[in-house]
């Protein structure tokens, strides 16, 4: 939405319909991510885009026809990828695409939605896309300490409140499944959440074989991934082809800049993994004061205790290094650079979903804090049209 989000705003301002079709799931390949939007605004106008070719024209008539009053639909694009170039789904992956009326009377709260979105705030939309008619098409705006608007029920909003914040906090896009209540069930009602916020942040400092396994699972869990070192030699785009971006700097150094920039927040995951204590104690100096979410290190125990010792003696307050996650990861028999990389990963999520690191079958209680649930492929709509 953020493409198109002027145009959709000054119509809606000027108190105009406007027909949205929006990109609300992706299987195989496909050529516009979640979130992809296109505008049909009241004058016929096409604004943005969702794909290409008869898809592009068939979304053009949809959306046509909820900004005249037609009904929000949801509809599935699929073709076979030895017809994909002739229907424009040139990379033969298959689409959902919800269209939808917008004006003022349909989402009174877009607004204020639209106003968090240029103030770069984490905000998030969430639709319902596929449920009873009387559901279809309903809105709820969530910010991370109120919402506006309401899917049609407390329960509702309840279940998706929560997991909406859960995808606020990673930056992520999805369709949840709940039951037609907002009950903990995989039928029913598919919401689609889109998420407007900038993804969080993991600095992997130490371009070592092990970095090179943590940056990549924290590519996969959402993160931004830095890696920064001050060896040239070591730290190069080439092993980590992955990644956000690769710094040549000591790590203290390209820390204080970040920080003097605001480029840091409270999801911010740092991993320090040198385990050299010219690298390492600079740079624990600088992130263990900062409120992030996670600030571990690597080393063996003797490092560890060595590494504590070289802390205070740089008069770190024992407050500070108490923050200090160390030796990092959990304890999961780890031997290689990738399995070590999943311990991590795994003592990051439970740090930040208040995990208890407790094998599910020996713990009691709910499994999830805040659980997301998300619906891998969903099923086809009812009113689906095939390529």
């Amino acid at each position: 939405m953020r493409d198109v989000l002027d145009d959709l705003l000054r119509w809606w301002e000027a108190g105009d319909a406007v027909g949205v079709g929006t990109v609300v799931g992706t299987f195989k390949s496909a050529p516009r991510p979640a979130g992809a939007a296109m505008l049909v605004g009241p004058e016929g106008t096409a604004v943005g885009s969702v794909s290409g070719g008869c898809v592009e024209g068939a979304v053009y008539e949809s959306a046509s026809s909820a900004r005249d009053g037609g009904d929000a639909v949801l509809t599935r694009f699929g073709v076979s990828d030895g017809d994909a170039f002739a229907v424009g789904l040139t990379c033969g992956g298959i689409i959902d695409v919800f269209t939808e009326r917008f004006s003022r009377v349909d989402f009174p709260e877009f607004g204020e939605l639209a106003a968090s979105i240029k103030a770069d705030e984490r905000v998030a939309l969430a639709t319902i896309v596929a449920g009873r008619p009387d559901q279809v098409g309903r809105h709820l705006v969530i910010w991370e300490d109120r919402s506006a608007g309401s899917l049609g029920s407390e329960r509702i909003d309840h279940s998706v409140r929560a997991d909406a914040r859960g995808l606020l906090a990673s930056g992520r896009t999805a369709t949840l499944t709940y039951g037609l209540d907002g009950q903990r069930m995989d039928s029913g009602l598919q919401v689609f959440v889109a998420a407007f916020a900038p993804a969080p942040r993991m600095l992997v400092f130490g371009a070592i074989d092990f970095a090179t396994a943590v940056a990549r699972i924290g590519t996969f869990l959402g993160y931004r991934v830095t890696v920064c070192d001050a060896r040239p030699i070591f730290a190069t785009k080439k092993r980590f082809p992955e990644v956000d971006e690769v710094i040549i700097d000591w790590p203290h150094r390209y820390l204080e800049k970040q920080i003097e920039s605001g480029a840091l927040d409270a999801r911010t995951v740092i991993c320090v993994l040198t385990h050299d204590p010219k690298f390492d104690v600079p740079a624990l100096k600088v992130a263990l004061p900062l409120d992030v979410a996670f600030v571990g290190a690597m080393g063996s125990r003797r490092t560890h205790f060595d590494r504590l010792e070289r802390l205070r003696a740089a008069g770190v307050p024992e407050s500070d290094i108490a923050k200090l996650v160390s030796p990092i990861g959990l304890n999961l028999g780890a031997r290689t650079p990738e399995e070590t990389a999943v311990s991590i990963a795994a003592q990051i999520i439970s740090r930040t979903w208040s995990g208890d690191a407790v094998p599910l079958a020996e713990s009691e209680g709910p499994i999830h804090t805040e659980r997301i649930a998300e619906a891998a492929v969903p099923p086809e709509p009812a009113a689906a049209r095939h390529g």
